[in-house]
């Protein structure tokens, strides 16, 4: 199984999108609140290239980005393979 990555925050409406299609995918993943984790927040930026947005999504270790992103990536039909 394909290890995911996504850094959320609680109040995050994007955050609750990207992980409701994630969910709907029936993948797992590994959730990182970087809520008031000033060190996780960092390692997130750095992580993804200098963006500081949640959510911040990995897929075996390749940068997809935000939400938007992973929609687009799943409208386009290459989210699936991703996860495979």
């Amino acid at each position: 199984m394909v290890q995911i990555d996504i850094y959320t925050k609680a109040t995050c409406p994007f955050c609750h999108r990207a992980k409701a299609l994630l969910a709907q995918k029936g993948v797992t993943y590994n959730e990182i609140a970087i809520d008031g984790d000033a060190e996780g927040r960092e390692k997130m930026i750095a992580r993804a290239h200098g963006r500081t947005t949640v959510p911040q999504i990995f897929i075996a270790d390749r940068h997809i980005g935000g939400c938007d992103d992973l929609h687009a990536l799943d409208a386009r039909g290459e989210l699936d393979p991703l996860l495979a």
